[in-house]
């Protein structure tokens, strides 16, 4: 291991001395070409992600991972787009014409609490925007507020929070320019108020990727970034996982609750439950324990996995958004329980 992490590491020094040959920048600097996991290493012209740049990539040995190199010495894993496209989450209501796509899913069927993976190995995060909050989540001037608003400079870079798929990019009323982005684990962003849109729907970003420009587009008294996330339809506070004043993520799981949907829930007023794990009730510290994933390796099959795990094949391709048709490949990271 000592000495694959040394090639590694050799890897990418190469490559970003390498990238010093590269004198210019395409047109399209702002997008992130598809994952090529079959070509060997070579040095590409530069593509922008947010504040640091893909220069590379390199395979791994399942051929729907791949390593990204970037510019300021660091990398991390990327799932190709076939193996995104065979989640089920990007056809539950995929709509690219309406703002909200989940209009005919009530509230009273969602579970009472359900488990959100935000990052791993293989899922990445980006702030979206930094700035000073202006209107948090909650009830304002009579109407529900489902986002909150972050003060900005038209033309400031706005940043896809996680990876994803993007459902909606259009001028939508009182949300001016707005791109929505559906995320492998099931949430949506918003980004609305955008003086450019630099994404269409059906795009496929990676966290920290540039999408637009923030503005004062729609219903607006002046620059900001208004941000929602969204499960199901279902709005909650943003601040349950961003602390906006830092960037940071706080947590890699979400174990999102029905009464968080509620537009009285702000994370401020129930902070109780948004600290560590000892302080959340056992019936969710056992819910959360349940969560079990498996790395698909040469030989399993999904009958095999259901026997190993005691659980049931439906029930496996319910939690992966898969059918019991879909191919599995080695790499390939399932949730069992």
């Amino acid at each position: 291991m000592r000495y694959l992490l040394i090639f590694f590491a050799i890897c990418v020094s190469c490559v970003v001395n390498a990238q010093d040959v590269v004198t210019s920048e395409p047109a399209d600097s702002t997008k992130v070409d598809s994952v090529m996991v079959d070509e060997p290493l070579q040095v590409r012209p530069v593509r922008t992600l947010g504040k640091v740049a893909v220069i590379d990539t390199l395979a791994t040995d399942s051929d729907m991972i791949s390593i990204v190199l970037f510019n300021d010495n660091t990398w991390r894993y990327v799932i190709s787009d076939q193996y995104k496209a065979d989640s089920q989450v990007f056809d539950d209501h995929w709509d690219t014409s309406a703002t909200h796509a989940y209009k005919d899913v009530e509230l009273a069927s969602l579970p009472e609490a359900t488990p959100i993976l935000l990052v791993d190995s293989l899922e990445s995060y980006h702030y979206p925007y930094i700035g000073r909050i202006t209107s948090r989540y909650g009830p304002r001037r009579g109407r529900a507020h489902q986002g909150l608003d972050i003060a900005l400079k038209t033309g400031d870079p706005i940043y896809a929070t996680f990876d994803g798929k993007v459902r909606y990019s259009k001028a939508a009323g009182n949300y001016g320019n707005l791109i929505v982005i559906r995320h492998n684990n099931g949430l949506e962003t918003y980004y609305a108020h955008l003086s450019q849109r630099d994404v269409e729907a059906g795009d496929w970003v990676v966290a920290g990727q540039q999408i637009g420009l923030g503005g004062s587009t729609g219903r607006s008294t002046g620059p900001h970034l208004h941000y929602e996330v969204r499960y199901k339809g279902q709005s909650f506070d943003p601040e349950r996982i961003i602390d906006f004043t830092t960037g940071d993520l706080r947590r890699a799981e979400l174990l999102l609750k029905r009464r968080h949907f509620s537009i009285y829930a702000k994370y401020e007023q129930d902070f109780d439950d948004e600290v560590e794990v000892a302080k959340i009730d056992e019936a969710e510290r056992k819910a959360a324990a349940a969560v079990q994933y498996h790395t698909v390796r040469s030989g399993d099959t999904l009958g095999a996995l259901a026997r190993k795990y005691g659980t049931t094949v439906t029930r496996i391709c319910q939690l992966n958004g898969i059918k019991s048709t879909s191919i599995i490949r080695i790499g390939q990271r399932l949730r069992v329980r």
